[in-house]
């Protein structure tokens, strides 16, 4: 199998790159990117190009197969950028690949494209994909399904795959993840469980998360498996509620009520303190938990590491400041002593 990846260098990227290349089957890995890596994979080769404008006709031509992960967080503060890439760019995905005749294309979608939905109980892949209005990337997952929906019913003889995983954690992405969503002025080496008593958490919170290197098992399945078909939710257990949390990072759990939380979000927001819209929380607020009943029954998929022991091995990882050769996961990405992240805004551009 030839395999084309794009946004191949990120966070679940570099996991998928190195699920496919453990897979013999997979004769050769394409991977697409605003800008060529350092790092290495057996039979991968790296092809520079953007999805919003690049011509992807000669990069998908010949290809049995493309998974696309091409997406961005940031500028968080420039939405008409965001969308050109993470809406516009996936929709010519999606007609580029179906245009160069591949058999199979898997979308990485997430659980924030879900509509509100119960934290009570879990749901399956029925749940409706309308998103949170409040959050850009919401919006835009849920943008980009309805995109997949249209190639997908005019090519019925292509394979369309959409994983939704929750949140993805690993050490080698957490320079990347402090700096997307927690910025310059969080202080790493205080980022230890047990260093304070109390946690205050916004009253309700529930997570999913999954270990990076079992979302590239997934992808892995759910490009090599002809059996695939349709959404799968992709999650670890345990759900992470305010008690598993609490579990987690050696502290007692504190309810802060959430229109407090979500002022303090906008305002250090507006501020430039942080990168991070207040629409984040409120997706993390709204999004339903997820069964992953299907994933695992029909293509055998089961989580490695539990979403505990993810959590824990992310903010080792942001308290080391780790990272990867990839430009993305550089810790060295945000300029000597974060300057970089300072210049552009604290999310006003992607360092």
């Amino acid at each position: 199998m030839r395999i084309v990846v794009t946004g191949a260098t990120g966070n679940a990227g570099t996991s998928v790159v190195a699920a496919l290349a453990r897979d013999p089957r997979v004769e050769e890995i394409v991977g697409l990117a605003r800008r060529v890596p350092r790092l290495a994979f057996p039979r991968t080769r790296w092809v520079q190009a953007d999805v919003a404008t690049s011509d992807l006709s000669d990069a998908f031509r010949g290809a049995d197969a493309v998974i696309h992960l091409a997406w961005l967080i940031q500028p968080s503060r420039d939405e008409r950028a965001l969308e050109a890439v993470n809406v516009a760019g996936s929709r010519r995905v999606f007609e580029a690949a179906a245009e160069a005749g591949v058999r199979a294309l898997v979308h990485a979608s997430s659980v924030g494209a879900y509509s509100a939905g119960p934290s009570d109980r879990a749901v399956d892949e029925s749940w409706p994909t309308g998103g949170t209005p409040t959050s850009f990337y919401a919006r835009h997952k849920a943008a980009a399904e309805r995109a997949l929906d249209e190639v997908e019913a005019a090519r019925p003889d292509l394979r369309v795959v959409r994983l939704r995983p929750g949140l993805i954690f690993k050490r080698e992405a957490a320079s990347e993840i402090r700096r997307l969503f927690a910025g310059p002025f969080l202080l790493s080496p205080l980022v230890r469980p047990g260093l304070l008593p109390l946690l205050p958490l916004p009253a309700g919170l529930v997570l999913q998360a999954v270990h990076g290197d079992d979302v590239g098992e997934a992808y892995r399945l759910a490009v090599t498996d002809d059996r695939a078909r349709g959404a799968y939710n992709v999650a670890a257990e345990p759900v992470l509620d305010a008690a598993a949390l609490g579990r987690v990072l050696g502290a007692r759990p504190v309810s802060v009520p959430v229109p407090i939380v979500r002022a303090a979000a906008d305002l250090t927001w507006r501020a430039r303190l942080q990168p991070t819209p207040p629409g984040w929380l409120d997706m993390g607020m709204a999004v339903p938990v997820m069964s992953t009943r299907r994933i695992r029954e029909e293509l055998g998929w089961a989580p490695r590491r539990g979403a505990d022991a993810a959590l824990l091995e992310l903010l080792e990882g942001i308290r080391d400041r780790a990272g990867a050769a990839t430009p993305p996961l550089d810790p060295r990405a945000g300029g000597p002593l974060r300057t970089g992240e300072l210049l552009t805004g604290v999310g006003g551009r992607n360092p």
